[in-house]
């Protein structure tokens, strides 16, 4: 595991702080896939939580967070959403509604007051890591205090 004792400055550490959610900041080496950051963290990949945008419509955006491995299942989003339609918008997109870089996104300091679901198998899973703002910075965290903390809506999502 390759960490830095230094706390970057980012948007979504700030909002960590603000929170009042206890969490760890840690700087590794950037990563080149979820597998390869959760294995310099050194947690598994399924504690690695990726933040992913979804668009239900034009300028109507929300961020879903699903574990490193794990993929969302459409159909189920869809019909929780009741939409017939979803789709990830792209990287420019993304980074405008957010503040942040792809790879980078996190509903912590992210522009915009977004809704966020969490995936249902997130519940209960103890530390987990998510994006810091800032390629190579996580934010490590209880996964139910992080959940609490973001007034998050928890669905059956994977």
């Amino acid at each position: 595991m390759t960490s830095d004792t230094s706390r970057p400055e980012t948007p979504a550490t700030r909002a960590a702080a603000t929170l009042d959610l206890p969490h760890e900041v840690r700087v590794i080496e950037r990563a080149r896939s979820a597998a390869e950051a959760a294995e310099r963290l050194g947690i598994p990949a399924r504690q690695l939580l990726k933040t992913l945008v979804v668009r239900r419509a034009e300028g109507d955006l929300l961020l879903v967070l699903v574990p490193g491995p794990a993929q969302i299942d459409w159909p189920k989003l869809r019909a929780h959403l009741g939409v017939s339609r979803l789709s990830m918008p792209d990287a420019e997109v993304a980074r405008d509604a957010t503040g942040y870089e792809r790879g980078t996104i996190t509903p912590l300091g992210a522009r915009g007051a977004w809704p966020v679901l969490a995936d249902a198998s997130i519940v209960g899973s103890g530390t987990v890591s998510i994006g810091g703002g800032a390629h190579g910075v996580a934010i490590l965290a209880d996964a139910d205090e992080l959940i609490a903390a973001l007034q998050v809506e928890v669905v059956d999502l994977t």
